[in-house]
């Protein structure tokens, strides 16, 4: 912490917030918390960082108070913007960021995002950079942490678009190829699609065989019912590699994914001479109002972030164990991305086909 005075009186604390990465359902419930009860018992002053670690580079920053947050909780999206900005790839990155907190004396930051925002913030508290991470991100693939906010929200959405796509497809009698997202992890494709009672899940995590695929879905037309397959978008089969419509990279590396749901689609007419066609729910799953849990999980890591600042406890991540909100080093929980175990997934096997 800085100490700063004022008319020779220590200063309130002042704590920058930003959200960074993908939107999620959920995210202004953390900013609504951290603000309220950041101000309401530790008399802390905020500021927002616009655009995530954009707004850092750039210096833009703005006032944030209980009335910018107040009638947020229902709200999607993030009232602070984001961006997949990745300040290691920018000239001076650090020190603009740093001349950003010293020019607005910002005290501490509390960073809400993924694996890549978390993964700057690790290299940034590192550095020296006050800071404690709040985890988000809709296909749970942060580690450390037994669930981020935004991923029940997208879940129940998937499973509301497969219960809905079983309808059309027996109407049809056609495959309906549903893809979900999913990078690295399978976890939404997993369980909206158990959720919803799909009859193939494909995940990043387990290379699948397309002649098993087409296996499974044969034997669902032969008892006169549509197959409906859910593949995450990072699912890739046993002989090939990830499908790809756009090679180009973001500043973290990552291709921007889709593709397997056509690719898919299309095999699978070729294959067993049925028809099929693909829903891509892309941006769908991030969009819209968080769930009640979201807005739970959510309101409890923005109270503990706040904690955790107070106690000049940095360099850590709140987490969800079990029922109970923990901290854990940031570079324990960026260390690698949280995978669907192969056992869970075996579970469910049962249903395919």
């Amino acid at each position: 912490m800085m100490e700063r005075e004022s008319n020779g009186a220590e200063a309130a604390m002042k704590v920058g917030v930003l959200t960074g990465g993908g939107d999620c359902p959920g995210l202004n419930a953390v900013i609504r918390s951290v603000v309220r009860k950041g101000i309401q018992e530790y008399g802390f002053e905020f500021v927002g960082l616009r655009d995530g670690w954009l707004g850092a580079l750039r210096g833009t920053v703005v006032p944030l108070g209980i009335p910018e947050v107040r009638g947020i909780l229902p709200r999607g999206g993030t009232i602070l913007g984001s961006s997949r900005t990745n300040p290691f790839k920018h000239e001076d990155g650090v020190r603009r960021i740093q001349d950003t907190l010293t020019a607005h004396e910002v005290d501490a930051l509390v960073v809400i995002g993924g694996e890549d925002t978390l993964g700057v913030a690790t290299q940034l508290s590192r550095q020296g950079i006050s800071l404690v991470g709040v985890p988000k991100t809709i296909d749970n693939d942060v580690s450390g942490t037994d669930y981020t906010f935004g991923f029940d929200t997208a879940v129940g959405i998937a499973t509301e678009a497969i219960d809905r796509l079983h309808t059309t497809a027996e109407s049809h009698m056609r495959t309906l190829v549903v893809e979900v997202m999913g990078r690295h992890s399978g976890w939404i494709a997993l369980q909206a699609g158990v959720a919803g009672g799909a009859n193939v899940i494909l995940v990043p995590e387990r290379p699948f065989d397309i002649d098993q695929v087409c296996a499974w879905v044969k034997s669902r037309f032969r008892i006169n019912y549509a197959p409906i397959v859910v593949a995450a978008e990072g699912a890739v089969p046993k002989e090939g590699q990830m499908i790809l419509k756009d090679r180009t990279l973001d500043e973290f590396g990552h291709v921007r994914l889709s593709g397997i749901g056509e690719w898919l689609a299309q095999e699978i007419e070729e294959r067993t001479g049925t028809d099929a066609r693909t829903t891509v729910l892309g941006h769908i799953q991030r969009g819209g109002t968080p769930s009640a849990f979201d807005r739970w999980l959510a309101t409890r890591f923005g109270l503990h972030a706040v904690d955790a600042v107070n106690d000049g406890d940095f360099g850590m991540m709140v987490a969800l164990r079990g029922t109970e909100i923990v901290r854990v080093p940031l570079a324990d929980a960026t260390a690698h991305t949280k995978l669907v175990d192969p056992s869970l997934y075996d579970e469910f096997q049962v249903f395919f086909g």
